[in-house]
């Protein structure tokens, strides 16, 4: 494994997703992770069945150890105090002052370790008339403009994975990259803010830039419209996905594998403005071809016509692709206690390295010995030095 932050010490004290998620990515790329959970309990995500560590937790806790520490107890904030002075990064998704009740404020960590990169992530940001509001995936996602565009108005309903929480952590770990680097140069630290409601913005850029540029509100199919995307149910009730796009040897190449060569005498087909215009047409007129061959021989079809597709898989079949298997994204390890742990490797290799060694996510304060032993040893040493 490629390790380019090796010798970055990281320390969270998140829940949920989002702070887990952004020190996941730096353990990803080798930095040492030290998840600091709650006796007993430990992150609330380990719930799940009368056990402590459900597929959620596993998702965004790998590449780390972890230690319990309740930092109100003045025995276990001498210990966190002592990471601290150690740490590299320090990360909590905490609603605003909860930080600072938990002895782990901003200000108090900097008088310890001046160089420590700090970094906040709350739903609403630090301050204003939301900041005290609890914060979720989905109310992220609507208060920045996004849910709108995943609704379908015929059947509105939430649909799809934690993105906000998800892309949240990337933000965050993209602005601690940053200041690690300006570190190297200044010697000093600096506090990496990010909230829900300004990653989610951020990432809705598109939308915005359509309304202050055009005047145009993007909807649930306005993408999907202009990019000429589709999803055609197959025979076997099997799914494929087409992105047209703009180049018009891809509807020649789609007429060619469908064997409908006279489609564009319709003039609703005609040009790329009239499928634009004429999309439910395009679909109507797609859905009962594709229901006639299975999706491979779809596949075949396409990727014969050089057709933008791909079968739309599910979890247990994508990783079984061809494509993957050449990639390797599947990768696994064994957790002493807990068994074979598999997941999907970092995407980003260096020098032609893929990285495909990982830890299996710790069980609740596994590494206790192992790095809070030392220090207690130090402390002890050290204040039976100042015994008279």
């Amino acid at each position: 494994m490629s390790k380019v932050l090796k010798g970055i010490r990281v320390l969270e004290q998140g829940t949920f997703i989002t702070g887990p998620a952004a020190s996941m990515l730096l353990g990803d790329l080798g930095a040492d992770v030290i998840k600091i959970e709650q006796p007993e309990t430990g992150d609330p995500f380990r719930a799940f069945k009368g056990g402590l560590y459900s597929p959620h937790y596993q998702t965004y806790n790998r590449n780390k150890r972890s230690v319990t520490l309740n930092t109100k107890n003045p025995d276990d904030l001498q210990l966190f105090d002592e990471l601290v002075r150690e740490a590299d990064v320090y990360i909590q998704n905490f609603r605003p002052g909860a930080a600072e009740r938990l002895n782990a404020g901003e200000e108090r960590l900097r008088t310890l370790n001046p160089r420590l990169i700090y970094c906040s992530i709350s739903g609403f940001g630090r301050d204003g008339p939301a900041a005290s509001r609890p914060a979720y995936d989905s109310v992220a996602q609507a208060a920045s403009g996004f849910l709108g565009l995943l609704i379908n108005p015929a059947n509105p309903r939430v649909v799809g994975p934690a993105i906000a929480d998800s892309l949240t952590g990337f933000y965050a770990a993209y602005g601690i990259l940053a200041a690690l680097l300006e570190r190297q140069h200044t010697g000093v630290g600096r506090t990496v803010e990010v909230s829900m409601l300004e990653a989610m913005t951020h990432f809705n850029l598109d939308a915005f830039t359509h309304f202050y540029s055009a005047g145009e509100v993007m909807g649930p199919y306005s993408r999907p419209s202009v990019s000429q995307s589709y999803v055609m149910k197959c025979a076997d009730d099997k799914w494929v996905a087409l992105h047209m796009s703009s180049p018009e040897k891809f509807w020649q190449g789609l007429a060619q594998a469908i064997e409908r060569p006279d489609m564009f005498d319709d003039p609703r087909f005609a040009t790329r403005e009239a499928r634009i215009e004429n999309q439910p047409a395009v679909i109507e007129f797609l859905r009962p071809i594709f229901a006639t061959r299975s999706r491979a021989d779809w596949c075949k079809r396409l990727q014969a016509q050089d057709v933008p597709h791909a079968p739309m898989y599910d979890p247990s079949e994508a990783l079984d692709d061809p494509q993957a298997k050449h990639l390797e994204l599947l990768v696994s390890a064994v957790h002493p206690t807990m068994g074979e742990f598999r997941t999907v490797r970092s995407p980003v290799s260096f020098d032609g390295q893929r990285n495909k060694e990982i830890v299996p996510p710790p069980v609740l304060g596994e590494h206790n010995a192992e790095i809070l032993g030392p220090i207690r040893e130090k402390l002890k040493a050290a204040a039976e030095d100042t015994t008279p």
